[in-house]
C-alpha cells in the first residue's frame, strides 16, 4: 500500500498531516522502511569501545527496527559500525562486549576482521565463487562529533552537513570534554505516537500554556525557530542573565542572553544544549501508540546544573507527556481531520511534516 501526503510548502496555506497518519497501522509500518531505514541514528559514544580490539554489540531501536549492530575499534584505533548478523546463516556474531582480535560466529565458525571483512569459513573449500563482497559484514557510514557517534542506515542524507549546521551555534563548546552522566539519564514511556511527541517538541507555542516554570525562565516573545535541510533549531532566550551561554566574540548570537539551543534532527533526535552541557533525547517508536523517549545527559559544567532552562527537565518531560497523551486520544476522534499551522510559531512542525511526506511519498 502506498501512502501519499501533501503538505503545502507555504506554511500560511498548509494543513498538518491528517489524523489518519497517526492511527493507520500500515503507515506506521511504512515509516520503518521509508523513514527510519533511510536515516542516521545516534548510537552512543566512543567510550563504548575505548580501546583497540574493543567490540560492543547493541540493538538499534529495539522493538521497532530491532537491528543488531556492533561497534568495533580495530588495531589501528579506527572505529567501525557493522551489522552484527553473520553472512552465512544469520546468527548474531558478537554476543557480548569485550576485547577480541577477530569476530567469530559461534554457530559455524565464520571469521571476520574487526573491520567486518570476511576472513575464513570451515568446510567451504569446494564452494564456487566464494567469498564474495556480500560475505563481508555490512558496514554502515560512521561519523563522530566529540565523543558522540552516528551511524547512517542509508547514505542518501549528508549527515556531515547536519553536524556542521549545529556547530555553527555550539562549536565554541568543548564537546570533546563532555562526559556522560548516567545519574541524569532516564527512559520515559509515553502512550502516544512517536511523531506526536516530535510535533510537541518542535514548537515553543505551548510553553506558556503547559510549562509554567520554563515559561518564567524563557522570554517567549523572542523565542525563535530556524529551519535547515534535515534539522531545525529553536533558540530559547531569557531576560535573566544568570544561566546563559558565555558566547565568544564573533558568535552569531554574541551579546544575546541565550539560555538554550534546541536542535531537532530528522527523524527522531533532539540535542538540547544548556550552559551545563547536553541533553540528548532519542524518540523510539514501540507501537502505533507507545513510544520510549531516552534522555541521555552529557555534562560540561556541573556547577550550572539545576539552573535556568536546563533545570527540572523531568518535570518538563512529564508536562509534555500529559499533553501529548491527550493529543493521542484526540487524533482518534472521528471528527478531527487535520489542523493548520501557526506561521509564526509552528515552523518546526511544518518542516517535520514536509519531510515525513517527502520520505513516505518516495
Amino acid at each position: 500500500m502506498t501512502h501519499q501526503y501533501t503538505i503545502h510548502p507555504d506554511i500560511t496555506q498548509a494543513e498538518t498531516l491528517p489524523a489518519s497518519f497517526y492511527r493507520d497501522a500500515s503507515v506506521f509500518e511504512a515509516i520503518k522502511k521509508k523513514v527510519f531505514l533511510k536515516s542516521w541514528q545516534w548510537i552512543g559514544d566512543e567510550n563504548r569501545v575505548a580501546l583497540p580490539h574493543s567490540v560492543y554489540p547493541f540493538v538499534l531501536l529495539e522493538g521497532f527496527l530491532t537491528e543488531p549492530l556492533l561497534l568495533s575499534r580495530d588495531s589501528d584505533d579506527t572505529l567501525h559500525c557493522l551489522s552484527n548478523v553473520c553472512t552465512h546463516r544469520g546468527n548474531k556474531v558478537a554476543l557480548h562486549s569485550g576485547k577480541f582480535k577477530k569476530l567469530i560466529c559461534s554457530y559455524h565458525g565464520r571469521r571476520f576482521s574487526l573491520e567486518g571483512t570476511f576472513e575464513s569459513m570451515p568446510e567451504f573449500e569446494d564452494a564456487k565463487d566464494f567469498p564474495r563482497p556480500c560475505d563481508d559484514l555490512h558496514r554502515f557510514p560512521l561519523l563522530q562529533w566529540g565523543p558522540l557517534l552516528f551511524a547512517g542506515l542509508d547514505d542518501s542524507i549528508n549527515f556531515k552537513k547536519v553536524i556542521d549546521k549545529m556547530e555553527e551555534r555550539v562549536g565554541f563548546l568543548p564537546i570533546a570534554e563532555f562526559y556522560h552522566d548516567a545519574s541524569l539519564s532516564k527512559d520515559f514511556l509515553v502512550h502516544a505516537h512517536w511523531a506526536l511527541y516530535c510535533d510537541n517538541y518542535l514548537e515553543g507555542f505551548h510553553i506558556p500554556f503547559v510549562h509554567e516554570g520554563l515559561n518564567e525562565t524563557l522570554d517567549y516573545g523572542s523565542y525563535t525557530t530556524e529551519v535547515y535541510d534535515y534539522c531545525n533549531l529553536q533558540i530559547g532566550y531569557t531576560d535573566e542573565a544568570t544561566e546563559v551561554f558565555d558566547l565568544p566574540e564573533g558568535h552569531i548570537d554574541h551579546g544575546k542572553n541565550v539560555a538554550a539551543y534546541y536542535y531537532w534532527v530528522f527523524p527522531n533526535m533532539m540535542f538540547n544544549f544548556y550552559p551545563w552541557g547536553l541533553s540528548i533525547n532519542i524518540v523510539k517508536p514501540l507501537s502505533i501508540n507507545r513510544t520510549k523517549v531516552s534522555f541521555i545527559s552529557y555534562v560540561y559544567d556541573p556547577s550550572k546544573l539545576d539552573k535556568g532552562a536546563g533545570s527540572a527537565l523531568e518535570k518538563v518531560e512529564r508536562e509534555d507527556e500529559f499533553v501529548v497523551e491527550n493529543v493521542q486520544k484526540g487524533v482518534n476522534s472521528s471528527f478531527y481531520k487535520a489542523g493548520r499551522f501557526s506561521p509564526s510559531r509552528e515552523k518546526g512542525v511544518h518542516h517535520f511534516h514536509r519531510l515525513l511526506a517527502e520520505f513516505l511519498n518516495k
